[in-house]
């Protein structure tokens, strides 16, 4: 016999004890207690988890602003500094597997913690490096370190030199090269970023089911929302973070900096770039506390005690269809094989093969995936060598253009995505419409991107590489072009890069390319005098002066740089736009009990072909365009000082355009499978057919509510993607 909740309450008020099914019925003061007690943990995980993901987008994004400044340091190419950067994906991969099959069994809290120490630790030896290899030097010539002793640039005669000056060079030299030969220090960099992937691989699976699994489901979208709006903080203050430490220079707090001859200016500055990662491990330390004092088991409300099924999944499980149903009673048995429940193991390996078969046969799955790693690819490797492409392109700092990057397009991402969900929600867009939405913003995205062609800045006009020693400009063998008449009488070096500026506007690669025969001041006060080739094109024997430094790009540079911003802000919120309803059409379109195995093959495989790739292609191609090439203390090669404005633009911007442009034509193929497989009548598309295609059915009986697909789904690594 059934007691009412009245009688229930009445039979408690008067005392009387009842044998009763303690599952079936609880007075309302233990349900009340229960669900604060169920409300307080996971409000206090949210926040904890909320505070992890922006640590993890924080020094994820404040990698991403340092790859000039690892790549100066370390001198290696842009190519180098790409595998560097995909290392993270690399030690993503590695586990991502084991954490997402055993994590769930054991205690999720403290496996959030523990990746978060590792995560620091990673951090932490990113950083190491700079108190290991010893003080940064820079290329300059010995006058303008010591007011001392009065060197003329143009070594006309070694006997000019004092001899103690030379020998006291050769020995730093020589005394340093037996320790850089032996040791290639840019490999903790890549060791640490691979640790950090380690670290950051069980925050995002392990901690959304356990908010999914003990928050009251309708609350459930609201704390990942919650969840990934912080997450777009991060990168915010990630690059911010970066344009702070840039700034600063390297060797702070270990060299007195009133004897540094350069300014964040210079080519060859450094900015701080390690004391970023200190305050991002800290950061991550302390995210990972409170998950070590978290319950392994929250208390679940009692509205998800008694349901085996959620309810978007009874949404795609009708009544009249058997096949469907019987297809999920199947899942629900591999998922309690899973947890142990059943000896039965094998049976759901042989169940892997059909599964994939199923997955791989299903058209739009495979158009969409092929059309997201194209794009993937194009967005990964343009916001990798972004502040590259700024710096050099139109000759900003790394301080500014990461601010720039952080407090401007960032902002522009998160609204992106945000227009795209309330798009979906506010006029119920169904799948075919969706699939239109994701379309055209590509489109009109990389219809923007085009426009950047007519928005670059000429090569800076330097001396022997982009214009010749007379003012002209021409296109030569640039290392023979270096020396000319009006420097043949001095001993120079072209593998020197210490710039100067000519009062003629023209930079010069050495005080001694340029002829100067004499020189006053130190540091950053130096000014050269008597330089032979810093003549005007009016009376081009008149000898002049110049100062340390490269000179400023054209007059026009400014204004382009302003139009960039303004275009780049627009085209970063117009392809955002289009990630939640790409991602909504992917949801759609596959059976529910493969849902969870579809995003996994989606996710591999944007990790796998484009996470690690792109970094590495687009750093090759960058390196082609580089016109002056640094030289290490101990001969070979070492980090790009001047690139081709104009070459690199073509690169940088084309290959990004070309990606974009092969993407498009997978996602017109998209519609077009999604509008060959929809009816007139009725273009709303349901998650059945054989196969695992999307086909149609009745509005009543099969139409998804695109409010509920909205809230409960989110575009994974938005924060570090655009």
């Amino acid at each position: 016999m059934e007691i009412s909740s009245k009688e229930n309450i009445h039979f408690f008020s008067n005392n009387i004890i009842l044998p009763m099914d303690r599952s079936s019925f609880k007075s309302e003061s233990s349900a009340s207690k229960e669900k604060q007690s169920c409300c307080g943990g996971i409000k206090i995980f949210l926040g904890a988890l909320s505070f992890v993901y922006f640590a993890k987008a924080l020094s994820g994004s404040y990698l991403k602003s340092t790859i000039t400044q690892i790549e100066r340091r370390f001198d290696i190419p842009s190519s180098l500094v790409g595998v560097i950067d995909g290392s993270f994906e690399i030690g993503n991969l590695l586990i991502i597997i084991l954490v997402s099959y055993f994590g769930a069994k054991l205690h999720r809290p403290r496996i959030i913690g523990a990746g978060c120490l590792i995560m620091s630790a990673g951090t932490f030896l990113i950083a190491m490096p700079q108190f290991f290899m010893g003080r940064y030097r820079y290329e300059r010539f010995p006058s303008t370190i010591n007011s001392t002793v009065s060197i003329s640039p143009c070594l006309q005669d070694k006997s000019q030199t004092p001899f103690s000056a030379l020998e006291k060079s050769h020995a730093k030299i020589n005394a340093g090269c037996e320790k850089e030969a032996g040791s290639s220090m840019w490999i903790y960099v890549l060791l640490g970023n691979l640790l950090r992937g380690i670290g950051e691989t069980p925050i995002q699976p392990l901690g959304i089911t356990y908010i999914d699994d003990y928050a009251i489901e309708e609350n459930a979208a609201l704390y990942i929302g919650c969840v990934q709006t912080v997450a777009i903080i991060g990168p915010i203050f990630g690059f911010l973070l970066g344009s702070l430490c840039a700034k600063l220079y390297v060797d702070i707090g270990f060299v007195d900096l009133d004897s540094i001859t350069i300014t964040h200016k210079d080519a060859q500055w450094v900015g701080a770039w390690w004391l970023g990662y200190l305050i991002a491990g800290a950061i991550s330390i302390l995210a990972g506390i409170p998950f070590w004092f978290l319950p392994k088991h929250l208390p679940k409300p009692e509205s998800r005690k008694d349901s085996s099924t959620s309810s978007e999944q009874s949404k795609f499980i009708t009544e009249d269809n058997k096949e469907q149903h019987k297809s999920y009673q199947q899942q629900v048995k591999i998922a309690e094989m899973a947890k142990g429940k059943s000896p039965e193991f094998f049976p759901s390996l042989l169940n892997f093969l059909p599964s994939l078969k199923n997955l791989f046969g299903n058209p739009v799955y495979i158009l969409y995936l092929c059309a997201s790693i194209i794009q993937f690819n194009s967005l990964i490797g343009m916001v990798t060598y972004k502040p590259k492409y700024i710096e050099q392109q139109y000759g900003q700092t790394s301080s500014k253009t990461n601010f720039v990057i952080g407090l401007i397009n960032i902002p522009a991402v998160a609204f992106g995505i945000f227009s795209g969900g309330l798009i979906m929600k506010k006029f119920r867009i169904n799948v075919l419409g969706a699939a239109k939405l994701s379309l055209g913003s590509s489109f009109f995205g990389y219809l923007l991107l085009l426009s950047l062609f007519a928005m670059g800045c000429e090569n800076s006009e330097v001396a022997g590489l982009t214009v010749s020693y007379h003012g002209t400009k021409w296109t030569t063998d640039y290392e023979q072009a270096l020396f000319s008449e009006c420097n043949s009488g001095c001993l120079c070096s072209k593998n020197d890069w210490d710039p100067i500026c000519g009062e003629n506007g023209v930079t010069y690669i050495s005080a001694c390319l340029a002829g100067c025969q004499a020189s006053s001041g130190s540091g950053k006060n130096t000014v050269f005098f008597n330089c032979s080739c810093v003549g005007t094109l009016e009376s081009p024997s008149r000898s002049s002066s110049a100062v340390v430094g490269l000179c400023q790009k054209g007059n026009d540079c400014p204004k382009m740089f302003l139009y960039f911003l303004v275009v780049s802000v627009i085209t970063s919120y117009t392809l955002s736009v289009g990630g939640t309803p790409g991602y909504i059409l992917l949801l759609r379109c596959i059976k529910p009990h493969l849902k969870s195995f579809a995003l996994g093959i989606y996710t591999l495989a944007i990790r796998v072909l484009a996470g690690i790739p792109a970094p590495v292609y687009f750093g090759v191609a960058i390196d082609t365009t580089c016109l002056k090439w640094g030289s290490k203390r101990c001969g070979g090669r070492g980090a790009c000082r001047l690139y081709d404005s104009s070459a690199l633009r073509y690169v940088y911007l084309g290959l990004t355009l070309v990606l974009g442009t092969v993407s498009i034509f997978f996602s017109v193929a998209v519609l077009w499978v999604l509008r060959k497989r929809s009816s007139p009548q009725d273009e709303t598309l349901s998650a059945n057919g054989e196969r695992g295609t999307c086909g149609t059915k009745s509005r009543k009986d099969n139409f998804v509510n695109s409010d509920h697909l909205i809230q409960t789904t989110y575009w994974p690594e938005k924060e570090t993607r655009l």
